[in-house]
């Protein structure tokens, strides 16, 4: 058999396989040997059937009983059913499409089975189990089916238990490719990993790893094999970031020397005093735009640790710098640097937008400088020839002229900024913010030919106020240098953060009152925007922000103005909502979590957040930081949708996650906590990073991610184009999907 041979011309399939094998991407000989197993089912994890909890995998030991064949309902479809008795109790046991399976089992076998455990309305269940026929049991049942010895254990591994989909099972997977090795196409294989690699770092060739992982014989083969898959996918990743960064550096860029004293007279302009991890952040991004290749930085700020500050100051130095002409060595007469800033929503851009006119008219600053804001719903430019205190809505073709002949140095906008019809003269910085994934494609859109044909890349500066553990930010963002903010402005104080039970939710609601007496402003976040038509969508227990407004205006909060914000609304319906809820008009502002990102009223101190076990954990510290952009105290009311349910089982990580929102000191804190709570693939998975659930266990271990970075640094620094090591290359650019090596 060869890698390269297809499943169906290998093995007999029927249609419903085809299409499971389809759904998991499986077309290949090579793709099934690549997909691992998630875990595996062995003798530690026997349960008592009395001891079964609902969502678990485990594996049981009892007699097979009553063996049936029934049609679903409503699906019509054929599933198998019994029951397994161990001398503790019984379970229903369920094979969903496979009927067959009730001919395969006698009433009164032993079985080992091991399965997902779940739990209907009829009680507890197994789920499709993989089982195992056995004549007797494994442990003297009699005597105590449970606390058998350690060495009996070790000496048993069971099944390695693959990711399933409709139509094919664990079973399928685990038979299918045992075949695949006793036909001795592992013997083919040539390792793609250099040799000097694997040794340095303990890690079994190709041909062992996959032995071991999909039959191993033990546990301490099936670490080894899945250790050495880990550091290849953080290897092959790193890889791909190590080349985009020295691709980068290969263009030209402008060159941006400040004076101190211009830094320190911008500085001195905001209302607070910077932060030390402010001044060394700005020092080092202007010490990086003062070489002649382009900056790839990313700036890890907590909410409000002063991001746009510094990415300001390093706005107003760059279109306080005139052109550098290489040719005459002498600074060009005409026009000024420019500086893009990306935001990912309009009510951000535009905010950012109102923000950057208060920050270049202030006194003696030379300025005010022309400002331009570009969305899909419009475009404005400051200052006004009627207003030269405000700003004026142009045309988009009056915008994009003096944007290409550098009269507009500072141009704020949604994605828009990176569309070919938007020309800048002489682009030198772009910020992103909240786009840390800011790819090699994108980047590519904003590095421009000049008058001589010399290619220019402005310096990029990416910002994201969810902190993101360093494991992972080494991995994902490798291509990027970090800086990090982690002091927060004299003078904030500690959200107090409390989850409230049902019984004290009237007792809170006095306690924001006397808040909103006081003068201050609420926040009160909803998972849903309207409630769903019953007969439409399933009626879900969670609150709707449109509904949760009527209610409070006409139940608790009658003489306070209500507004209502969330993500189908137009552009000025928001920016309308967003400046009464500003300017104080509105004293509570019901969303959803469309304000997570950047939303800045000093004034609301107090936000709710209703079905909070519906956020992630990174989701929930991005909304409590709506309200510490002020020195006043700050109060963040956790409700759950079910807060029985919630807060049930003190081990569950809902409730992990409620109580850790409540002691964390920072987001960097709460970020690693997420990491290990959620577990391998949980914190973003493939759909977010294209990291599968094995690359993810490896992102845990911080050893682990510098030795791949550290192997992946040396070997593109060596051999930039992997010329010396074709095999590895090729895998680098099936891992990374597009990938960029020439």
């Amino acid at each position: 058999m060869q890698l390269y041979d297809r499943l169906e011309e290998k093995f007999r399939l029927d249609a419903n396989q085809k299409k499971a094998l389809h759904k998991l991407k499986l077309f290949s000989v090579a793709d099934l040997l690549q997909h691992y197993p998630v875990r595996y089912s062995h003798i530690s994890e026997i349960r008592p059937i009395s001891q079964l909890m609902a969502g678990e995998y485990a594996t049981v030991y009892g007699k097979f009983w009553s063996p049936d064949i029934k049609r679903g309902w409503k699906s019509k479809v054929l599933r198998a059913e019994g029951e397994v008795i161990d001398e503790t109790g019984k379970i229903k046991v369920v094979w969903f499409n496979q009927a067959y399976m009730a001919k395969m089992i006698r009433s009164g076998q032993f079985l080992e089975l091991t399965g997902k455990v779940m739990e209907s309305k009829r009680g507890k269940y197994m789920a499709n189990p993989e089982f195992k026929k056995v004549d007797s049991m494994p442990i003297d049942i009699h005597n105590s089916l449970f606390n058998f010895d350690k060495k009996k254990q070790s000496e048993i591994f069971g099944f390695p238990v693959y990711v399933e989909t409709k139509g094919i099972t664990s079973k399928w997977f685990y038979h299918t490719i045992l075949k695949i090795i006793k036909d001795k196409t592992l013997e083919n294989l040539t390792d793609y990993i250099p040799v000097e690699i694997l040794k340095k770092y303990h890690l079994p060739s190709i041909k062992s790893a996959l032995f071991w992982i999909h039959s191993p014989k033990n546990p301490k083969d099936a670490e080894s094999a899945r250790k050495r898959f880990a550091f290849e996918e953080i290897f092959c990743i790193q890889l791909e970031r190590q080349h985009d960064k020295f691709e980068y550096k290969k263009n030209k860029s402008f060159q941006i020397v400040p004076s101190e004293k211009q830094v320190k007279e911008f500085l001195e302009r905001f209302p607070f005093e910077a932060t030390n991890a402010q001044k060394a952040s700005i020092n080092t991004i202007l010490a990086d735009m003062g070489r002649n290749y382009p900056m790839s930085r990313l700036l890890e700020g907590d909410v409000g640790s002063g991001k746009t500050a510094v990415a300001a100051t390093a706005a107003y130095v760059t279109v306080n710098t005139k052109p550098f002409d290489n040719t005459s060595g002498r600074l060009q007469n005409f026009g000024n640097l420019q500086t893009a800033y990306m935001a990912p929503t309009e009510i951000l851009a535009t905010q950012h937008f109102e923000s950057f006119i208060k920050y270049f008219t202030k006194e003696n600053t030379g300025l005010p400088i022309n400002i331009g804001l570009i969305t899909g719903s419009g475009c404005r430019k400051f200052p006004s020839k009627i207003n030269p205190d405000g700003w004026t809505d142009i045309s988009r073709t009056q915008l994009l002229k003096w944007v290409a002949n550098g009269e507009t140095p500072i141009l704020i906008g949604t994605h828009a900024l990176i569309q070919k019809t938007v020309k800048f003269k002489n682009l030198a910085l772009v910020v992103i913010d909240e786009q840390h994934r800011f790819g090699t494609a994108q980047r590519k859109k904003l590095v421009r030919k000049d008058a001589k044909g010399t290619t220019v890349a402005p310096h990029l500066l990416s910002m994201t106020a969810t902190p993101i553990p360093r494991t992972l930010a080494l991995t994902i963002y490798g291509d990027l240098d970090l800086s990090l903010l982690d002091e927060m402005p004299a003078g904030r104080k500690q959200i107090i953060t409390e989850i409230i039970a049902p019984n004290k939710r009237e007792e809170t609601y006095e306690k924001i009152r006397k808040e909103l007496k006081n003068g201050r402003q609420l926040y009160v976040i909803c998972p849903r925007i309207n409630e769903p038509d019953p007969e439409k969508e399933l009626a879900l227990n969670v609150k709707s922000a449109e509904e949760e407004a009527k209610r409070l205006k006409k139940e608790i909060f009658q003489e306070y103005e209500i507004g209502v914000l969330h993500s189908k609304m137009s552009k000025e319906k928001k920016e309308d909502t967003m400046a009464d809820f500003a300017s104080g008009k509105v004293n509570i502002l019901c969303a959803t979590s469309v304000v997570e990102v950047g939303v800045n009223v000093p004034n609301a101190t107090v936000i709710i957040i209703e079905g909070a076990e519906r956020f992630g954990l990174a989701q929930l510290h991005q909304l409590r930081g709506r309200v510490q952009r002020s020195s006043h105290q700050a109060y963040c009311y956790i409700f759950a949708s079910d807060f029985a349910k919630a807060t049930s089982d003190k081990g569950s990580k809902t409730v992990q996650r409620l109580k850790a929102l409540m002691t964390a000191k920072n987001g960097f804190e709460l970020a690693e906590l997420d990491l290990t709570l959620r577990g391998a693939g949980g914190l973003g998975g493939a759909k977010q990073w294209g990291i599968t659930d094995l690359g993810m266990e490896a992102i845990k271990n911080i050893k682990m991610v510098e030795a791949a970075r550290t192997e992946a640094v040396r070997l593109i620094e060596q051999d930039p184009e992997l010329t010396k090591y074709p095999i590895l290359k090729q895998k680098v650019r099936q891992k990374a999907g597009e990938f960029h090596f020439e």
